[in-house]
């Protein structure tokens, strides 16, 4: 994704709608399967209370089960990684492929980790593993979306910046844009990013017109049937 294409208003314009009216206005520009394009609930939104996010992606991977092959352990010793962050552009959402055969034996993230990511520039954070600190990195700003949350970080390091990875059946390219809320995360194709808002508005205009009628006590099926015969015309 090209940042540049994007203005702060277009992101500012997609971080106010949900996941669910962004999925279904990309499958109108049909640039992708439906099935396809979004994290499956491996991935589970940890904060449902929250507003989405929306930022481009800094991938990375990591292992907790066993130590790295250099250095101690300890889960600071990559503090190179911050560097490659802050390469992505503003907004930055960290995505952490955990490659371990049990993901999410040990957590990365915890509370002194939210905060670095939050002093980053980062508005969430996403992986398949696991997240801990989950009192106290409810106090920060910062979104989580994780497989489990877990009572050690144990091995946790990271390492592979950069690379294309997965996390819950959703191939995440470094630089991707993300849009997650309660519902989950998706990518959003770049070619569209900034027509979706302005789709968005109208179908969420043709939703409340089904809805109306719905709840109206002129209501009938066939009416429905009429509705939806004309929206599917537009």
């Amino acid at each position: 994704m090209n940042p540049d294409a994007l203005t702060h208003v277009e992101i500012e314009r997609l971080r106010r709608l949900s996941t669910c009216i962004v999925a279904s206005t990309i499958e109108t520009f049909r640039v992708r399967l439906p099935n396809t394009g979004f994290a499956d609930s491996r991935v589970r939104c940890m904060f449902e209370d929250r507003h989405p996010v929306v930022g481009f992606a800094a991938t990375a991977r990591i292992r907790s089960a066993t130590p790295p092959m250099e250095g101690h352990g300890y889960y600071y010793d990559r503090t190179d990684w911050w560097d490659y962050i802050l390469r992505i552009p503003a907004p930055r959402i960290v995505v952490l492929e955990d490659v371990d055969v049990r993901p999410g034996l040990g957590a990365f993230v915890g509370e002194v980790n939210a905060n670095i990511l939050l002093a980053l520039g980062c508005v969430a954070l996403v992986t398949n593993g696991a997240v801990r600190d989950f009192g106290a990195v409810a106090r920060t700003e910062l979104q989580m979306f994780a497989g489990n949350v877990a009572v050690s970080h144990a091995y946790a390091h990271v390492f592979d910046f950069s690379s294309r990875i997965e996390v819950g059946g959703l191939p995440v390219n470094s630089g991707d844009l993300l849009h997650g809320d309660r519902h989950g995360v998706q990518n959003i194709p770049s070619e569209i990013a900034g027509g979706i808002p302005a789709r968005a508005d109208e179908i969420l205009r043709q939703r409340q017109e089904l809805v109306g009628l719905c709840r109206s006590e002129d209501f009938s099926v066939e009416k429905l049937r009429e509705a939806v015969r004309a929206q599917r015309q537009i």
